[in-house]
């Protein structure tokens, strides 16, 4: 599985996490309700399970920790790609500003363009998640630990470890959104992931918005965008 293949599994699996959505984890991994054997994984699980769990150990799924609004509105890739693109259209036409040609979003991507670009977007995905430093030494350990076993491309499995082993910080991730493309599908599934009843996440997210250069008009559109 790529970068790209696994970033529309994360995304789409992520609606099935709703308030039940530790549950439905926790049954993809086999996890027993507490004690050391909770830390056992199944191995060669099939895509959806991969992304449930490479969720679970991104997000945890200690009682209370939960994805953010957005990810019950994101339908995968594609629609990252298409709410970013929209809002930046409705942004252009709010403010005015003259509508040239915008380049292309992940999802119409191709190749090599593709591939970082996904890259991009989970590095951020990782960032986000760890935006409340839920995930300690020990933790972090173990999570490394698991990784192989979840039947990724050794690249992809070797750059998920060497993230959790030092997610980027905010100043990095907003580098990475060099056009208003990338920088609104960089917000978006960072979006994805924050809980915005947790002030340090919410103000992680706002950060993340700075870093990027997204002027204050614009989020509100990506905003609006997650909640149609």
């Amino acid at each position: 599985m790529d970068s790209r293949e696994l970033l529309d599994q994360l995304i789409t699996t992520a609606k099935e996490w709703t308030a039940e959505g530790r549950q439905f984890a926790e049954k993809k991994l086999g996890l027993p309700e507490s004690g050391t054997e909770r830390q056992a994984m199944t191995s060669g699980m099939q895509k959806g399970a991969v992304a449930a769990g490479v969720l679970a150990l991104l997000l945890g799924t200690s009682v209370g920790r939960r994805l953010g609004g957005a990810s019950l509105k994101l339908g995968g890739l594609a629609a990252v790609g298409t709410l970013g693109y929209q809002a930046i259209k409705n942004w252009q036409a709010e403010q005015n500003r003259k509508q040239g040609e915008l380049g292309k979003p992940v999802n119409e991507l191709s190749g090599p363009q593709a591939e970082s670009r996904s890259r991009i977007l989970l590095k951020a995905m990782i960032a986000a998640a760890n935006a409340d430093g839920h995930i300690d030494d020990h933790e972090r350990t173990f999570i490394e630990s698991r990784i192989p076993e979840l039947g990724l491309a050794p690249d992809t499995a070797g750059f998920l470890q060497a993230e959790m082993a030092q997610s980027a910080g905010i100043q990095e991730i907003g580098a990475q959104g060099d056009s208003l493309e990338s920088a609104a599908e960089i917000y978006l599934i960072s979006r994805m992931v924050i809980n915005m009843e947790n002030a340090q996440e919410k103000a992680y997210l706002s950060a993340l918005a700075t870093a990027l250069k997204l002027e204050p008009e614009l989020v509100v559109q990506l905003e609006a965008q997650v909640a149609t």
